[in-house]
């Protein structure tokens, strides 16, 4: 039997010290393209920690192969780079001994591509527990950073990465999710939240790292809120309130936890202000976060007086506007405006417009009789709105005098001690002949009046400016003054306070809008309403047939109500929309609270299929209830697709497009979710393939 054949023995190659004056760059080195840390950078942690790793070099040998006691780098290029930079620097010695390998036969070549093809990269979950260990160990995030040149934020995050919990850190070392998904689960630290989380995600049609920053805020209250503006976000840590913060992505300042500690600082904060504003004298106030829409209807505004600047505020203002208008003549016709001019000029037009909108003050006795509402502005800003008065409360008006020697309305004349007689017949007869100039009789008067009333009519409608001043008047003193007697018009306009209140209604864009157009309005009608019909003669056309735009649009009712029939007024509003081009995308989003919520789940995926395509459709159809809501607010996001009853008749929207066109964007999003799906992904439970996340339009 032969004799096994023996296995060669490795025998590796020496190393040795070589001053570094003997050694010299190979042309052999395969790196090309700079990649990684910089040269720079390398050659300052060489000088902070020593060289970590050797270099490999071949000797250089003459014409005859004699050797001529110089070596070349073929492998290492970069450190020989940086121990270069450090003598050039005079922090390395020209003949310091370098460590190095002493390779002799094979291709030089090689050993520059072995030493970066074999080379394992470092796993980034052994990154962020080694920037972990070194914090554990006393080094500071500063310290750390330095020692790796890289920001401190870099640090804070590689450490928040590793706080994960562990069940989910063990995911992503077997790659069963992605970095932007690992990072989305940070801005919980509650592991159990974590795990809970990813366990939804498995079943979930969304798997982006949105998704997961969504469930993981459900119920916090974002830092933009109205509330949280209101309150303060530093006041809110104080009282010992916690913020979730998102440092991967923006966050607009993080999401508060503790809702029920929020709403306890709101409701303190708008108490001690409503005393503030008690003090000043008012009958009545009333507090709230937020009141509904059209809670105001059926009082009466006062129109106070604004407060007059002082001298001193009177020169400040002039100083403002004059270097207002010196900057921008200055600037006139440039591309761009430089940023210090043009932060100077933001701070100006805010610094202007608070002279302009000054504080009003109103009678000692109007602030006896009414009342204000405080409550916090879409902003965070506190909001005062006062001079409201009741109907109960409103000072009854005086009759009217009736012409000399008249009785008035209702009056009886020549009643018998049995009050036999007829008041109305009584009051309508002529009186006796007298010799001395009597008053005209009450029939007289009615008759006369009459005729004048017709001819009135008659010349008025000869007349279409007076006959829109005057319907202006009449409709102005009803939404602005509420004294419909003003005016001899029998015009009436009815604004509908909404019975059922939709979320956000009172914050919306459209509210915002009309709020601010009838404050602006306010400011520029009389305060008298006996001066209102020579204040509309002086006003221009435009002036007033914007007014009566105002004016008319408050009285518009296209709400729809089950116990009240309008079949004939619904369809003119659709008539309306159409001639204003009504689009109401950019006014309302449909999400869990405005619709998808509240509707049956085939509603729900008719209209993911109208805004996304069928297949969309498809992949949430197996989802509960709540989560295929969830699901379909993000597809829906930015489609601008909207429920029939708030659309525009002729007016094209997403739902108008048709099957094959969304055909067409579906098969461009399947492309899309095959080349993201290795990205994107979170492994299913069997471990067999992946969910790709539907990219967007």
């Amino acid at each position: 039997m032969a004799a096994a054949k023996k296995k060669p023995t490795i025998t590796l190659s020496p190393s040795r010290d070589i001053p570094f004056n003997q050694l010299v760059l190979s042309q052999s080195n395969v790196r090309r393209i700079k990649s990684g840390v910089s040269v720079e950078e390398l050659a300052e942690d060489i000088a902070r920690r020593g060289i970590l790793q050797g270099l490999t070099v071949r000797p250089v040998v003459d014409e005859n192969g004699t050797e001529t006691g110089m070596f070349e780098v073929p492998a290492g290029g970069r450190r020989f780079q940086a121990l270069e930079l450090l003598v050039k620097q005079k922090r390395l010695a020209r003949t310091a001994p370098v460590p190095c390998v002493v390779r002799e036969g094979g291709i030089a070549e090689e050993d520059s591509l072995a030493e970066n093809v074999q080379r394992a990269p470092l796993h980034p979950l052994d990154q962020f527990r080694a920037f972990l260990t070194l914090r554990e160990k006393g080094q500071s995030e500063d310290e750390v950073a330095a020692a790796f040149f890289v920001s401190v934020n870099v640090v804070k995050q590689r450490l928040k990465l590793a706080s994960v919990s562990p069940v989910l850190l063990d995911v992503y070392a077997e790659d069963g999710m992605t970095l932007a998904q690992l990072e989305a689960f940070t801005v919980s630290g509650d592991h159990a939240r974590q795990e809970q989380v990813f366990e939804r995600l498995k079943t979930s049609y969304d798997k982006s790292a949105y998704a997961i920053r969504r469930m993981l805020t459900e119920g916090a209250v974002r830092a933009t809120d109205k509330r949280a503006q209101f309150i303060g976000i530093e006041a809110y840590v104080e009282a010992g309130g916690s913020v979730l913060r998102d440092l991967f992505e923006g966050d607009d300042g993080g999401w508060l936890q503790d809702v029920a500690l929020i709403d306890k600082m709101v409701n303190g904060k708008l108490s001690g202000e409503s005393e503030a504003v008690a003090a000043e004298g008012w009958k009545w106030t009333e507090v709230a976060p937020d009141f509904a829409y059209g809670h105001t209807y059926g009082l009466r505004r006062l129109h106070g007086e604004p407060v007059p600047l002082t001298a001193e505020e009177e020169a400040t203002r002039d100083a403002f506007k004059a270097e207002f208008d010196r900057l921008v003549s200055e600037h006139e016709g440039a591309d761009e405006l430089p940023d210090q001019v043009d932060e100077r000029l933001g701070e100006l037009e805010t610094a202007l417009d608070a002279f302009d909108e000054r504080p009003l003050s109103f009678d000692a006795e109007e602030i006896a009789r009414a009342g204000a509402f405080i409550s916090i502005a879409g902003d965070g800003r506190l909001r005062v709105d006062r001079g409201y008065v009741r109907p109960e409360d409103d000072t009854p008006a005086e009759p009217e005098n009736a012409p000399d020697g008249a009785t008035g309305k209702g009056a009886t004349v020549g009643d018998d001690a049995d009050g036999d007689h007829n008041a109305n017949s009584d009051a309508m007869a002529e009186p006796e002949e007298d010799e001395g100039l009597s008053p005209i009789s009450d029939r007289l008067m009615t008759e006369l009046t009459a005729h004048r009333t017709l001819g009135l009519r008659d010349a008025l409608g000869d007349h279409p400016g007076v006959a829109f001043r005057a319907a202006l008047h009449a409709l102005t003193l009803k939404v602005f003054y509420q004294y419909g007697s003003d005016s001899c018009l029998e015009l009436d306009l009815k604004t509908v306070s909404f019975g059922a209140q939709a979320p956000g209604l009172n914050d919306s864009v459209s509210a915002e809008a009309i709020r601010a157009r009838h404050e602006s309005w306010t400011k520029a009608l009389p305060k008298d309403s006996a001066d209102l019909w020579d204040t509309l003669r002086d006003w221009d056309s435009d002036s007033r047939a914007a007014l009566f735009a105002h004016v008319v649009s408050l009285s518009v009712n296209a709400v729809y109500e089950a116990w009240n029939r309008r079949p004939r007024a619904l369809a003119h509003a659709d008539q309306v929309a159409d001639a204003v081009d009504l689009d109401m995308s950019a006014r309302w989003k449909p999400n869990v609270d405005t619709f998808l919520g509240r509707v049956t789940k085939a509603r729900i995926l008719q209209a993911v299929a109208e805004a996304k395509g069928q297949r969309a459709a498809d992949r949430i159809a197996h989802l509960k209830k709540g989560d295929m809501a969830t699901e379909a607010t993000t597809l829906l996001n930015g489609t601008g697709w909207l429920p029939e009853p708030l659309r525009t008749p002729g007016r094209q929207t997403v739902a108008d497009i048709s099957p094959v066109e969304l055909a067409v964007v579906e098969t461009a999003e399947v492309a899309d979710e095959t080349a993201m799906a290795d990205e994107n992904g979170i492994a299913d439970d069997d471990g067999v393939g992946v969910e790709a996340i539907m990219a967007a339009e």
